[in-house]
């Protein structure tokens, strides 16, 4: 009986050990982001979406490297840049060399800078820095480096798209502007004065207002300081809980003029917004999935919507994140030498899975592709946010947005 115990309990051993082995050789991806608070379920959206996409278009196709998966190891940063910092080192220390992180610039800022300083330091430990959705200009401008790629548009690209719409709507002659206090809000702003002072001169910026982010309980007085400028429009940069705040109180206040956003969607925005926001609500983003832009791409929606039921494609840039990150890795032929990675990484043209072709500008690693401006509606929608049955309908696309605007980057490559 001691024998057979014996066999049987080194069996297991030997399994868990397989697995631990198979677990320590997988390319893992460091997600810093918020996973509590008050801007959680922007973070936990985005955490579901990196794991479903590195599962569906790596870990299921073969992996890279002939058979190595991805592995998406979540670490909160509560949205704060000390935090953030921490959760780096940590994941560094743990060995993973692909950091990958999206909500508030300001915490993109913090973690460019030290990973330009670490990998600076410890040549053998570099790490490559993956943004996802931090859309501050400066990041692929003056604070551009070899070792942070965006594969967002970044906020003046979509701010020139989105006047390009506004600058065409004759009936607005004051729009007020409305933001987060920190340099992605202050980025919405300049490039909205910027650019509609380009285009539409004549329409009067009737307000230019920042409030504190994740701060405001109440966004009712906001709401009605908007709606006694006169405004015809509104532009706002914010996201998250301040997204949600801002939207119920204007809905709420009865302002029914055009508002004009960057991420008024998911995480529980469209729903809230509903009915009211059909019409009025709009948004500039990438990625489309209403109509679909190919069978793939609606097959993909419907996998992930069928495994995460309470979670939406809000984010669909992370898809191409995960799949032109796995064909750097094998066209480097390797995933620890972050040199030869990020080489081949930059300059890389892509066809996403959303039906536009990427490119991985090599003169600042700002990701061009098409912006569209999304309406919110009911009407056309085969995939809808919330389980609301509202969702985004693409309206008008710019294509390949922005592909010779100027950068003041400076590349410095090891």
């Amino acid at each position: 009986m001691k024998k057979l115990t014996g066999i049987i309990l080194g069996t297991v051993m030997a399994g868990m050990l397989a697995s631990t082995a198979i677990a320590a050789d997988n390319i893992k991806i460091a997600f810093i982001d918020p996973l509590s608070g008050g801007f959680a379920a922007t973070g936990q959206d985005g955490l579901a979406q990196y794991r479903f996409a590195a599962e569906e278009l790596v870990n299921k196709t073969g992996g890279v490297l002939g058979g190595t998966k991805f592995e998406i190891v979540p670490f909160d940063n509560k949205i704060s840049p000390k935090e953030s910092l921490i959760q780096l080192q940590v994941a560094i220390d743990q060995g993973i060399r692909f950091i990958a992180q999206g909500n508030s610039s300001g915490v993109a800022h913090a973690i460019t800078a030290a990973v330009k300083k670490h990998n600076k330091r410890n040549p053998d430990k570099r790490v490559l820095f993956l943004n996802y959705s931090a859309v501050d200009p400066a990041l692929t401008n003056d604070k551009c480096n070899f070792w942070h790629f965006r594969f967002d548009a970044n906020a003046d690209i979509k701010m020139d798209a989105l006047t390009d719409i506004i600058s065409a709507n004759k009936d607005i002659k004051k729009i007020y502007l409305i933001g987060q206090d920190y340099s992605f809000g202050k980025a919405v702003a300049a490039a909205a004065v910027k650019y509609l002072g380009q285009k539409r001169p004549d329409v009067e910026i009737v307000g230019n207002e920042l409030h504190p982010i994740g701060k405001v309980k109440d966004f009712t007085p906001y709401a009605r300081k908007i709606i006694s400028s006169g405004a015809d429009a509104m532009i706002t940069g914010n996201w998250g809980s301040d997204m949600v705040g801002l939207g119920k109180s204007m809905i709420a206040a009865g302002f029914k003029n055009p508002m004009y956003t960057y991420y008024a969607a998911s995480t529980g925005i469209t729903k809230i917004f509903g009915a009211d926001g059909k019409g009025p609500l709009k948004l500039v983003g990438e990625g489309q999935i209403n109509p679909p832009a190919s069978d793939r791409a609606d097959a993909y929606a419907k996998a992930y919507k069928a495994k995460y039921p309470d979670n939406d494609l809000g984010q669909p840039r992370i898809a191409n994140v995960i799949e032109m990150l796995a064909k750097a890795i094998d066209k480097a032929g390797t995933a620890s030498d972050m040199v030869a990675v990020g080489t081949a990484l930059e300059g890389m043209e892509h066809d996403s899975i959303w039906g536009s072709k990427i490119l991985m500008r090599a003169k600042d690693h700002q990701a061009i592709q098409d912006v569209h401006i999304f309406g919110h509606t009911d009407e056309g929608v085969a995939h809808d946010f919330d389980n609301s049955g509202f969702g985004l309908k693409v309206e008008n696309t710019v294509k390949m947005a922005s592909a010779d605007s100027a950068t003041t980057c400076k590349m410095e490559r090891p």
